[in-house]
């Protein structure tokens, strides 16, 4: 029976949740693994990572071509940005075999089915939640993840690809990671669909935050990213300043948090803030194109 940890007092960390990780194996346990990181280890830092992530899709014309002709990122951008949360985090959260995470996979092919995706993108999109949160973490988090925690992450995904239907997933993350360098040398390149969704995913995230912190939004995306995407997408490199800023940021919050956290334990989604459903989480079924449902 998996258990169900809770804070010490109120605030710190539980080492019960670090034991059980060490006891788990990458194959075998991997869909608890990715609970436990994304419940109680590092919820906000893998939900900026996978925010980051399709962003990093969006530098592929043949990714930002299709969102560009569906329009739906431009009318409905934080209504996409809460469908495609919902059932991702339903899938890391219950796992791929749970009632709810097959139904959240399920969903997620009946509306990729209304459209016509190659097999190599949904693998270059499939890698990237794979390598952000490894590389973010590894960077940001207030511990980097083990060598069974990254095998974890490539074992669920690669399932997960599987249930999607996909073909040639690569057997480890070595050929993941060379697949995606073949992938980006080939396609990577600007486009106006690519500034077209990556400038929608700004205005998304600007409507997180008070007016006067809009100007700063795009600079922090920009600062985020490396050179490639930043060409792809037509932006400029920030001032050395504000990157330097950006990033010292995110190194010195890591540090309290190697004993304090201040997230729900555990971080589930039932008490997740979706801003298109003010209400709660949408039902699994009810999240997607209106066209579509």
């Amino acid at each position: 029976m998996n258990a169900i940890y809770s804070k010490r007092f109120g605030l710190f960390r539980n080492p019960a949740v670090r034991r059980e990780l060490q006891s788990l194996d990458p194959i075998r346990d991997n869909q608890r693994i990715v609970h436990l990181l994304t419940a109680y280890e590092f919820p906000f830092d893998i939900t900026r990572s996978l925010e980051l992530a399709l962003f990093h899709t969006y530098a592929s014309p043949r990714v930002s071509g299709l969102l560009a002709r569906t329009g739906e990122f431009e009318r409905h951008g934080q209504k996409r940005y809460d469908d495609t949360s919902r059932l991702i985090s339903e899938f890391m959260e219950s796992g791929y075999d749970s009632e709810k995470g097959q139904r959240a996979i399920a969903h997620m092919n009946k509306i990729h089915g209304h459209y016509r995706i190659d097999n190599a993108d949904f693998l270059f999109v499939l890698a990237t939640f794979v390598f952000y949160p490894i590389d973010w973490l590894n960077r940001y988090g207030w511990r980097k993840l083990t060598p069974s925690e990254e095998q974890a992450l490539f074992y669920f995904f690669r399932e997960v690809g599987r249930r999607m239907n996909l073909r040639d997933l690569p057997n480890d993350l070595a050929d993941l990671r060379a697949f995606t360098d073949a992938y980006e040398d080939r396609y990577f390149r600007y486009t106006e669909s690519n500034r077209k969704i990556a400038d929608a995913t700004v205005r998304i995230v600007e409507g997180w935050f008070p007016r006067f912190l809009h100007p700063l939004v795009q600079p922090t995306f920009a600062a985020l990213i490396n050179d490639k995407l930043r060409m792809a997408f037509g932006y400029q490199r920030p001032p050395s300043w504000f990157t330097g800023l950006t990033t010292s940021a995110l190194w010195l919050r890591k540090w309290p948090l190697r004993w304090i956290t201040f997230k729900p334990y555990p971080s589930l989604i039932a008490k997740t803030t979706f801003r298109y459903y003010p209400d709660g989480p949408p039902d699994i079924e009810a999240v997607g194109p209106d066209g579509l449902l």
